[in-house]
């Protein structure tokens, strides 16, 4: 007989604290989807095939909802997620330069991870600072009238205080 190893490395313990926690009636499946986000960073496909079978509603069902809604995540977010704000006074003030610059110095594109997790890079519509423009956001803080040189340091000071904790960023990554 030869059975399949499971090689699945996610954790399903905080998937069914949520679900036995949670309301799992009809009507609840973004509130469900939100926390199991809110406790995974993203929505892993394993938790989300779990999710289906312990709701018995077909996996497409699930999939369909999550894919639905533009809050939910398929894949791992880096530590310190940049989001780099374009709305009307960011974008006149240059907010596509401080993207482009993010992007060559990270080596991704906008809505991916660096391959040592530490950043990922996402473009919002505004976050509400235009006094600051252009700016970008790093988790919750805000840094504003950005120039070229200003953005890398500021990438660079975050990288140090990695290094400092114990964590070694890949060395392909600039």
């Amino acid at each position: 007989m030869n059975e399949e190893l499971d090689v699945s490395q996610t954790d399903f313990k905080p998937a069914l604290a949520i679900l036995e926690r949670e309301n799992t009636g009809s009507g609840s499946l973004v509130m469900i989807l939100q926390k199991l986000q809110e406790e995974y960073g993203y929505l892993p496909m394993d938790v989300l095939d779990m999710l289906a079978k312990r709701l018995n509603i077909p996996t497409a069902q699930v999939m369909g909802t999550a894919t639905f809604y533009t809050q939910f995540r398929f894949k791992p977010i880096g530590k310190h997620v940049i989001r780099v704000c374009h709305g009307t006074a960011c974008h006149i003030a240059g907010a596509a330069k401080i993207t482009d610059i993010l992007r060559e110095y990270l080596g991704i594109q906008e809505n991916q991870t660096t391959g040592d997790g530490l950043f990922t890079l996402e473009r919002v519509a505004c976050i509400g600072c235009c006094s600051l423009a252009p700016a970008v956001m790093i988790n919750e803080q805000v840094f504003g009238s950005l120039t070229s040189d200003r953005i890398v340091q500021i990438i660079d000071d975050y990288r140090k205080r990695e290094l400092k904790r114990g964590l070694s960023p890949n060395t392909d990554i600039k």
